[in-house]
């Protein structure tokens, strides 16, 4: 299972333009990192929400991909994100879990915070739903 996930990660242009890394896969939850490079940042220095966003979501995908048999994918159908503080911190770390997987439909949570050498401070949460597909 890591294996195939580790993979499929890295096929992700997107992950690879933020620097990101998969930092743990277990069933039903996948990790990822990634430093907030000056170019993902927004007008006052913090990490730009599409980068909480992205690997929210791409940690809370990959956590239902864990759940899937070989012959499946999964895409997101809805995810939504309330952020809670700004990005600001030295990397990013997405945790996303699985709540109730289902042969038709997923629904996922991530974590996301925000990490500095002293502080670690949880600034995003999202919720979604993701869909298997055939491949």
């Amino acid at each position: 299972m890591e294996t195939r996930i580790r993979q499929s990660f890295a096929k992700q242009s997107m992950m690879q333009t933020f620097g990101a890394d998969l930092t743990r896969v277990t069933e039903g939850e996948v990790q990822i990192t990634a430093p907030i490079l000056p170019g993902s940042r927004q007008q006052r220095g913090v990490a730009h929400a599409a980068l909480t966003f992205a690997l929210g979501d791409t940690a809370a995908g990959y956590a239902a991909l864990t759940k899937m048999p070989n012959d499946h994918e999964v895409m997101t159908a809805e995810i939504k994100i309330n952020l809670l503080a700004p990005g600001a911190g030295d990397y990013l770390r997405a945790t996303g879990r699985v709540i109730k997987p289902g042969r038709r439909l997923i629904v996922v949570t991530a974590e996301v915070h925000a990490i500095t050498d002293e502080e670690e401070k949880l600034i995003a949460i999202l919720q979604g739903t993701m869909v298997p597909v055939a491949l």
